[in-house]
């Protein structure tokens, strides 16, 4: 029996990293919010690495955050340590990284949702999805309550139809021991998804007080404040240390001895691992020639001694972990506090979205996170608020968001999931971004908070220190290509002192700043300012007039590639019609669906000669005239 339980505009199944976003972007849009939890306990709960950001990672945390999304707010308020990596790398690749304490991220973040308005959380477990011809209009819960809405997000992460591995043990679970969600799973494919079967792991746990850490090198923080969030103006300064320690010949032996234990190996493990991050037997076998591998021992927060041993992702039997963890440095008498171990579930075959996240089965039914194929928590987080923020604009009416692979690292990573889809957990890299240069860390509120702001995310008290600090850096850049600096004792002392060499004539400021030798503070030295400029502004300053040349090549690229999104294909197509398209393409293109030219040329399967018979029939105008005929 099922009773009526409540009308909402938008229900999210799920509170993992991409549900909280989802629920808080779509409560900040102006809908009214549901969102359904099996443990509210557990809400943004780290089953993994107690950690946020890394190498694209961490520029995706700065894009939620200017469009208005929560995780960065949150960890920079709940971390124990933060540190910038690739300093000594150009800006394109530099990215934060901060260790979490993971009870306190947990509690901060139900403690926001708990306090935003037109948000209500619920612990349940949704069975069953309210499809209507073909149009998605509630959930069921496992008590028979029966939720209304206008749209419906699925993100479940790791909980479908999830099976713990541990050795030779295996039993039906999601993350961390909690209850799975398995009646979902197979409602998902009685509505005609295709599901694939994925897998992920985590390494043991050990006690702090009994590892040697003399052995290990510590990893200190960031002197530097650092922060994730634009908003972010109290800093946390007593950071923990990580500890690096090291793998060894001993440690290789015992796991390619116990290979034959491993459910990787012996069959047990159906599902596709994730390729960027190994269990510690995969890098054994694939890395043979290596003699060591770092372990990173990280502290999983403030008030517990449980370190995570990062690095040694596993799902070998439980005494033989044991084993393994003696044969480290520093970890010769570690005590075990929680196993390793590897885990199994259902995810949807991705390109059966569209760009919004909207499924195409399914009208107003759209997913977000691990349920999509990918990996990682700020993946989750990233398409989380896509989704939640598209599924309040529907339910609301209004024209909903498409990020483009030129506006953003979540651009990237959504439009490669629907167009390539994924043969294992896909994680997001900075190579899979054509633009780089343009995706950076340290202007993502540049790229970003205009929208933010335009679909209702961002204040417009936060807009308007914006649209200040935009302005002071034009200001700032104009003043520098207007001054003319003089080769003057003092000028040439200096351009003498960073290792460049001396000036034969005056030189415009902005040029002068182009020399790879030169930084702003040099150049702010010989040209004083009367207005007093913050860290982050002269920083953009910088990057924008040294990689200017670089920049407005990127800036062609995109607006070359804009005239092929611009190219849109219609609904009504028939491929089967189209003459001349290989057997291959023709399948993909019936798949994916792609909206425009250029989303069909990154379709893998589609050659350039398939494109150009799609661009002449398309043209020739035999898709309006078919339109016509219906």
């Amino acid at each position: 029996m099922h009773y009526e339980a409540g009308n909402y505009d938008v229900i999210v199944i799920g509170a993992g990293h991409a549900g909280v976003e989802a629920g808080l972007a779509s409560a900040r849009a102006g809908a009214s919010t549901l969102v359904v939890t099996i443990n509210l306990d557990m809400i943004a709960f780290m089953p993994c690495n107690p950690s946020v950001g890394g190498p694209a990672k961490g520029i995706v945390v700065r894009e939620i955050d200017a469009l208005g999304g929560e995780m960065g707010r949150n960890i920079d308020k709940t971390h124990i340590q933060m540190r910038m990596l690739n300093t000594g790398k150009g800006p394109a690749v530099r990215a934060l990284r901060a260790q979490a304490d993971k009870f306190q991220y947990q509690h901060e973040m139900k403690k926001t949702m708990e306090e935003e308005e037109n948000l209500t959380l619920l612990q349940g477990m949704v069975e069953q999805l309210v499809v209507e011809d073909g149009e998605c209009k509630g959930v069921i819960t496992q008590t028979g309550a029966r939720y209304m809405a206008k749209s419906v997000v699925i993100t479940t992460g790791t909980f479908l139809r999830g099976e713990i591995i541990l050795g030779e043990l295996k039993y039906s679970s999601g993350p961390n021991n909690q209850q799975p969600s398995i009646k979902l799973s197979e409602h998902l494919e009685e509505l005609g998804f295709d599901l694939v079967r994925f897998k992920t792991g985590t390494p043991p746990r050990v006690d702090s007080g009994s590892i040697d850490y003399s052995k290990t090198e510590i990893q200190p923080g960031d002197d530097i404040p650092r922060a994730f969030s634009y908003e972010t103006t109290k800093f946390i300064t007593d950071q923990l240390p990580c500890w690096l320690t090291y793998t060894n010949a001993d440690t290789h032996q015992l796991i390619d001895d116990n290979l034959h234990r491993s459910p990787m190996y012996s069959g047990m493990i159906k599902g596709t691992g994730p390729r960027y991050c190994p269990s510690i037997e995969d890098k054994v076998v694939r890395f043979n020639d290596k003699p060591r591998h770092q372990i990173f021992l990280e502290p999983e927060g403030r008030n517990t001694r449980e370190v995570y041993v990062q690095g040694l992702s596993t799902s070998l039997p439980e005494d033989v972990q044991r084993k393994i963890l003696a044969t480290i440095p520093g970890l010769e008498k570690a005590q075990l506090m929680r196993a390793g171990y590897a885990i199994e579930y259902d995810a949807i075959v991705p390109t059966q979205l569209w760009p919004t996240l909207e499924t195409k089965k399914v009208k107003n039914l759209y997913t977000a996170g691990q349920i999509n194929g990918t990996s990682g928590y700020e993946e989750a987080a990233g398409q989380g608020l896509i989704a939640g923020l598209n599924a309040a604009l529907n339910a609301l009416g209004k024209d909903q968001l498409i990020l483009s692979r030129s506006d953003a690292y979540i651009g990237v990573l959504i439009d490669d999931l629907i167009t390539k889809g994924t043969n294992e957990p896909y994680r997001l890299l900075t190579s899979r971004a054509e633009y780089r240069l343009l995706l950076r860390h340290d202007n993502a509120d540049l790229r970003l908070t205009e929208i933010g702001h335009r679909v209702g995310l961002i204040s417009d008290e936060r807009y308007d220190r914006f649209l200040d600090k935009k302005r002071l850096i034009e200001d700032e850049m104009a003043r520098l290509s207007s001054i003319r600096i003089k080769p003057t004792d003092a000028t040439q002392a200096l351009i003498r002192e960073v290792g460049g060499s001396e000036l034969k004539d005056g030189i415009i400021a902005s040029d002068l700043l182009k020399r790879p030798e030169m930084e702003y503070r040099h150049i702010e030295q010989l040209t004083a300012s009367m207005v007093e400029l913050t860290d982050d502004i002269k920083e953009q300053v910088e990057i924008q007039l040294k990689y200017e040349g670089y920049i407005e090549k990127s800036l062609q690229q995109v607006d070359r590639l804009k005239k092929m999104e611009n190219k849109k294909i219609p609904d009504l197509i028939d491929y089967d019609a189209i003459n001349g398209l290989a057997s291959e393409a023709r399948q993909k293109l019936k798949e994916v669906r792609p909206l425009s030219i250029a989303q069909a040329s990154r379709i893998s399967g589609v050659n350039p000669a398939d494109i150009s018979i799609l661009l002449v029939y398309i043209e020739q105008g035999k898709v309006a005239r078919v339109a016509q005929d219906l």
